[in-house]
């Protein structure tokens, strides 16, 4: 207990939040959203399902970072202030509460299942008939697929598949003995095969059964051991360390492309960080399992039923409760496209810019644009940067269509973008079999930058489109985040973006730019003098004021700056959705500081920039976060936004931000989380909704300061 408190102190104490512990902090919020009665049973069990693949995220690269340092007896001291062990168990005891939080709301929303004609049952709960439909299952089509991995002196430890539910079988054979004339006891394993649903599904006249096939698969194990006593059989499911480091080197590509699968490889077989398993499991598997994964006690996550429940998705988006699910907003065109929204955009966007906003505004105008620069035969060249793409997705169908039209494309795809490289591999390699200009990665650094460019010629003269966003080319989660993005032609963007390309893509190093500002180069250094330049401003008695809304906030310079704006007397409004290493309302350190987090139906991806500037905003939109990695180790890029008209848009984003009181999470100083609440008469106000119905008076009244 002395050693329990000793840790909460020093984590109090410290002017910095923990990254990680910030990180559960978010998934915390996630959960929030499947208690909510607002929320019928599918979208809770949405909000679960995401629950569950995010902590499946949190313990391969964020534990796995941590035990990169405890397994080489390397030390690493967190923003908490506490070291790699002791931060060890505070964070999977932390893991764990969340994890029986998860299943405690699981419960609540299964009592709810009868009266939507569905239930998870088991083959107690079947009738004869449909026990006979369920056993033919297994013996045609799940049988053939199962192999029991025996292990013993014999047999090696077999390597047990990352995430895959496992039955972890102990046998006897009564007829044999060891030495001391004991009756020996094996342990063998039964990989569930990955490409069958997870549920067999039965249909009665009332209702849908759902049976989970591990129920199917232990009701009739005894077919693969037979003639022999089965002790114990326990349901598994391993995490591996999946975070990995490359060695970028000047090799091929080849090379590069050959070590990013080996990389990919190394996520099956590194050190295991959490064994999930059921209740009342066997306590000799058990010792098994510990001293040959290297686990104890904190590593073992026990579920209350289904283990993993990412599988929920199949309920979710079973046909039958299709209509169940809430209608979704029709997305609206962008602001200055009201009155046009089907207007050739080479012809509008020589007339104004276009500020997209999504998915309120649909990503169709760049899907159209890139489309339509494809088959346009003025067009003589596209360059964009690919970070992650739709699956069938629309972008590569153009760009294949560009070359086959004769005209240069060039395509960064980022191969180390996190789960997407083998997707990312095998789309780069379409591109380059059709003649594009295909390059892996930019040297040591991530390129996570959001840029497209077209070069068309018109008449006697050349005209370059750019399109520069705060999201990815994919025109799936385009419906599920929330973005921002500029379509323009003006010169100073689309020249800097030429110069940008030129960096990128060949060995070009421009002295300045004007509109952007990129990483790894001055962002970070661009950030903290206009941190400064509001603190002299509030010293010299003007005002101070940043708004700045991002998905993390980690890097340390940063926050030290803006704590000593804080000092200063700048009113500093921050929304990061995610991680907040910042601890704000802390006396003397951070009093003039507010930071929440809007959690609820769209992810919030938009990065935005506001800083007050004396009466004469500096706003910038764009990729990147305020993170380490960001300003060090990727290739990201802001762009300002110059137009009037537009940077009034961006204000009334800000501004509903921080307006709405259905979504938001205020950061308190201790580093928790409390909903923000109706005020007194305040009317509701969803900014999930309220975007859908803004109108281009409207934005004329909106402010900040």
């Amino acid at each position: 207990m002395v050693i329990k408190e000793k840790v909460i102190s020093t984590i109090d104490q410290s002017d910095y939040i923990s990254r990680d512990l910030s990180w559960l902090n978010f998934n915390f919020r996630v959960l929030d959203q499947a208690r909510k009665a607002k929320r019928n049973i599918f979208e809770q069990l949405k909000f679960l399902a995401i629950t569950a693949s995010n902590l499946d995220e949190f313990f391969t690269i964020r534990i796995g970072s941590l035990y990169n340092y405890l397994d080489y007896s390397k030390e690493r001291i967190d923003y908490s202030g506490l070291r790699s062990k002791p931060f060890r168990k505070m964070l999977l005891d932390k893991a764990q509460n969340f994890v029986e939080q998860q299943y405690e709301i699981f419960n609540t929303i299964v009592e709810k299942f009868e009266e939507n004609e569905l239930r998870i049952v088991q083959i107690r709960d079947l009738k004869d008939t449909e026990k006979e439909k369920a056993e033919l299952y297994f013996r045609k089509t799940i049988f053939p697929m199962l192999t029991p991995m025996v292990f013993d002196s014999h047999h090696a430890f077999p390597i047990l598949r990352n995430q895959v539910l496992i039955f972890g079988v102990v046998t006897q054979n009564d007829d044999k003995s060891d030495n001391n004339g004991k009756t020996t006891k094996k342990v063998s394993f039964v990989q569930m095969p990955q490409n069958l649903p997870r549920f067999y599904e039965i249909e009665r006249e009332d209702e849908i059964l759902f049976v989970p096939i591990e129920a199917i698969i232990k009701w009739q194990i005894n077919r693969l051991y037979r003639n022999v006593k089965i002790l114990s059989v326990d349901l598994l499911r391993i995490t591996r360390n999946g975070d990995f480091t490359l060695d970028e080197s000047d090799d091929i590509e080849a090379d590069f492309v050959n070590e990013i699968r080996s990389k990919i490889k190394t996520r099956r077989t590194g050190r295991v960080v959490r064994l999930e398993t059921t209740n009342r499991y066997s306590e000799y598997l058990m010792r098994v399992l510990k001293e040959k994964l290297e686990i104890d006690d904190d590593n073992i996550f026990v579920a209350d039923k289904l283990i993993d429940l990412t599988c929920l998705w199949q309920i979710i988006k079973h046909p039958d409760f299709k209509s169940l699910l809430p209608s979704v907003h029709q997305p609206v065109p962008p602001l200055s496209m009201q009155d046009t929204p089907d207007a050739d955009l080479f012809e509008f966007l020589k007339e104004r810019d276009v500020l997209l906003h999504h998915p309120y505004n649909s990503f169709d105008p760049v899907l159209r644009l890139l489309e339509q620069a494809a088959e346009d035969p003025n067009v003589l060249a596209i360059k964009l940067t690919i970070y992650r793409l739709a699956k069938n997705s629309r972008v590569t169908n153009a760009l294949l269509k560009a070359a086959e039209n004769g005209k240069h494309v060039s395509a960064l795809f980022e191969l180390k973008a996190r789960f997407d490289e083998e997707n990312n591999i095998h789309e780069a390699q379409r591109l380059q079999k059709a003649g594009c200009y295909v390059i892996y990665g930019f040297g040591s650094y991530k390129t996570h930058t959001k840029l497209l460019l077209i070069v068309r010629k018109e008449d006697d003269q050349v005209i370059r489109y750019a399109h520069i966003s705060s999201g990815n080319y994919n025109e799936d989660t385009a419906r599920l985040y929330t973005d921002i993005g500029l379509l323009t032609t003006n010169e100073t963007y689309t020249e800097d973006l030429s110069e940008f390309f030129n960096v990128i893509t060949g060995h070009s190093n421009p002295d300045s730019y004007k509109y952007l500002i990129t990483a790894p180069r001055d962002m970070r250094n661009s950030l903290l003098e206009l941190i400064k330049n509001e603190a002299e401003n509030a010293k010299k008695g003007l005002v101070g004021a940043i708004v700045i809304k991002i998905n993390s906030l980690e890097d340390k310079q940063i926050i030290d700056e803006l704590y000593k704006a804080s000092q200063a007397g700048v009113k500093i409004q921050l929304i990061v959705r995610g991680i907040c290493c910042l601890r704000p309302q802390r006396v003397g350190l951070s009093e003039n500081i507010t930071v929440c987090s809007i959690v609820g139906d769209f992810l919030e991806h938009t990065r935005i920039f506001y800083f007050h500037n004396n009466g004469m905003p500096k706003i910038y939109g764009g990729s990147a976060d305020m993170m380490v990695r960001s300003f060090d180790k990727r290739v990201e890029s802001l762009f300002l936004i110059a137009d009037k008209m537009l940077k009034k848009q961006i204000i009334s984003m800000l501004e509903y931000n921080l307006k709405d009181n259905q979504n938001t999470y205020i950061l308190q100083e201790d580093g928790s989380y409390i909903a923000r609440e109706l005020k007194e008469n305040e009317a509701v106000f969803d900014i999930h909704k309220a975007f859908f119905d803004i109108k281009e008076e409207e934005i004329y009244h909106s402010k900040l300061i």
